[in-house]
């Protein structure tokens, strides 16, 4: 039995990165009516660098109809999570919001978020879940996360990444590190899969039709449950790096191997860390 979620980032009232994602959704649906999608949401997404960029932030409760439709998602197939309050950096960047934030800084941050969901009618919709916007988040980020009582964070070990968190996940109670993220991380499936997909036209994850027609594919005639992203925490730890990971595949001779240390700017390293064995498959 593999354990599966299918989680969504930057759904937004970004005319580009909006709702009609939710297509994609339904038609996956039609053929795994259990799956769950968990939903990140910027809640006042504003990009100000490039083509995309919008005038103004987009803050989600001058927009009733997003919310409206975050409310009548069927809670069984999905759940709605924070990503941040502007993403980025205005003027700056258009992401990376937590990643040099001291932990005045980012708690007043995550008050805001809270007070626009407030304003939006929506805190009975929001779970106290929290993906940083690029992954990437600093030290004091995480006693942050603490003080906003956010109960599980949705991270990244890859090495470009891991590095902002100085550690500091490997402390914090809950934490899901996401496994695939195609084309940047190859779409397999391990014990516990987070398969993480954007919502923006732009970025070559967008969940598009063709990559709806690979989840298809990679889902058939398989022992899949799907979950919410909080029944994927572990708390399993390499014996080589020492850092909490969810299991990756197994070696030829059968233990897990540690994601932080077999991956390598992208590239799966086919040698166990833990016993030296080849991958097995």
């Amino acid at each position: 039995m593999v354990l599966v979620n299918v989680s969504i980032d930057d759904v937004s009232p970004h005319p580009k990165s909006s709702t009609k994602i939710f297509e994609k959704c339904r038609r996956l649906l039609e053929y795994y009516p259990d799956i769950v999608f968990t939903l990140f949401i910027p809640i006042s997404y504003w990009r100000t660098i490039g083509d995309t960029a919008t005038q103004y932030p987009l803050q989600i409760n001058k927009y009733p109809e997003f919310c409206q439709e975050l409310r009548d998602l069927p809670k069984k197939n999905f759940e709605v999570c924070y990503h941040g309050f502007h993403h980025g950096i205005p003027h700056v960047s258009n992401n990376d919001e937590f990643k040099n934030l001291n932990c005045a800084q980012a708690k007043h941050t995550f008050d805001m978020m809270f007070k626009v969901v407030e304003l939006a009618g929506l805190e009975d919709v929001f779970k106290p879940i929290f993906r940083p916007p690029a992954w990437r988040m600093s030290q004091a980020s995480f006693d942050a996360c603490k003080q906003a009582e956010i109960e599980v964070l949705a991270l990244s070990a890859d090495n470009y990444v891991i590095f902002s968190y100085e550690r500091a996940d490997n402390s914090f109670e809950k934490v899901v590190y996401y496994t695939s993220a195609p084309p940047w991380r190859p779409l397999i499936l391990d014990d516990r899969t987070e398969i993480v997909y954007h919502a923006c036209e732009w970025d070559k994850n967008f969940l598009s039709d063709h990559a709806v027609d690979d989840l298809l594919q990679l889902f058939a005639h398989q022992d899949i449950e799907f979950v919410s992203i909080a029944d994927l925490v572990t708390d399993e730890r390499c014996l080589t790096c020492h850092q909490r990971y969810e299991s990756g595949p197994t070696c030829s001779s059968g233990f897990h191997m540690c994601r932080a240390c077999t991956w390598v700017q992208g590239q799966r390293i086919e040698v166990c860390a833990r016993c030296k064995a080849v991958e097995n498959g």
